[in-house]
């Protein structure tokens, strides 16, 4: 690795004994004829003395020998860790039926809470929350593909017993029946109005709100809810929810506070993986798209985290705005760019208050 650039960010991740670093290139010491992955906890070398390669099979042909601490020519504890809980994610997606923890975290080797606490660290997710969001876009699926929807219940897992409906409906945020028919009678109430982000629109199902969208018209944000509920009865919200979106509009231009109203989240297991990390962000902060999809265990995913991102229907609230590139540049937005620089400032102004 020649370049100076590149050089410098893996010294400083060795000075840090930076963990997210491993697996990404490890460092040799000339002077020892050792070669070790960043989070080493050895006593650091001399900078002068330290070269970095991109894979332990550079090193070691370069004449370097492993680390017999760190262990850099093996799989490094944490990817272990993670890979047993995509193991775990994999029983799940193939098991008819709910497992429980104790039955997941034996498959994995794992004591119940460690397994539990590791992959809500991982995933963002509980085992049972990520295994609910796994039912829902089962049952989404088949609904969609026209099957009945007794049979497209049972078949996504969702089990037998005077809740059986409760259930199914709780997660679609309106009956299976309804869903099947693309939402068909089922009643959403919004508002329009204008914030100094421009216009906005904020609706509620059942369930609570289930889109705050952003735009430069009425007609717009409107022909835009029409599309996310193509065959619901939209009605527009009497004064009483008026008062209620006075919380989502101080929400708008002081994105750094919370809501404290009920939210219909709906969306794919994968995309509720994404939104509960972006709701992890704090105000005032910024992440790449990379860093979210490490953070849910899948450093691969990097464009499906952002399809995630562009897939969200609740502006602020999923702060899908504090994702920026790698480099910090400003990447795309759903709302445009300008806003998501707006919000920004907004909340970098907010948190030196």
């Amino acid at each position: 690795m020649n370049d100076v650039t590149t050089d410098e960010c893996c010294w400083q991740a060795v000075e840090t004994r930076d963990g997210n670093a491993d697996g990404k290139f490890v460092f040799a010491v000339k002077t020892t004829g050792i070669f070790c992955r960043p989070s080493c906890t050895a006593r650091h070398p001399l900078r002068k003395n330290v070269l970095f390669f991109l894979s332990p099979d550079d090193a070691a042909a370069a004449g370097f020998r492993p680390c017999k601490r760190c262990q850099p020519d093996k799989v490094a504890p944490e990817q272990q860790r993670a890979e047993r809980i995509m193991q775990a994610c994999r029983i799940m997606e193939a098991s008819p039926e709910p497992l429980t923890l104790e039955t997941l975290a034996a498959q994995v080797a794992m004591s119940p809470f460690h397994f539990h606490r590791l992959f809500k660290s991982i995933i963002g997710l509980t085992p049972g929350a990520w295994q609910k969001a796994l039912r829902t876009q089962r049952l989404r699926d088949r609904l969609a593909d026209g099957e009945k929807v007794t049979r497209a219940a049972y078949d996504a897992g969702f089990q037998s017993g005077s809740n059986f409906y409760q259930q199914a409906d709780a997660a679609l945020g309106m009956t299976a029946r309804q869903y099947r028919q693309g939402g068909e009678r089922a009643t959403v109430q919004f508002v329009v109005g204008c914030c100094q982000l421009g216009e906005f629109l904020v609706a509620e199902s059942e369930r609570g709100i289930c889109a705050i969208l952003l735009g430069s018209s009425a007609e717009i944000l409107i022909a835009e809810l029409e599309t996310l509920f193509p065959k619901a009865n939209l009605i527009a919200g009497d004064a009483a929810y008026a008062q209620r979106v006075a919380s989502v509009v101080s929400l708008l231009e002081h994105p750094g506070r919370d809501i404290d109203l009920p939210l219909d989240i709906q969306g794919t297991a994968f995309q509720q993986q994404v939104w509960q990390a972006l709701r992890e962000i704090p105000a005032g902060s910024t992440v790449s798209y990379q860093d979210i999809a490490e953070r849910i265990g899948k450093p691969k995913a990097v464009r499906a985290v952002a399809g995630a991102c562009a897939a969200n229907r609740l502006a602020v609230v999923v702060p899908c705005h504090r994702v920026v590139r790698r480099d910090g540049a400003l990447s795309g937005y759903r709302w445009g760019v300008e806003r998501k620089k707006q919000l920004l400032s907004l909340e970098a102004e907010q948190r030196k208050k």
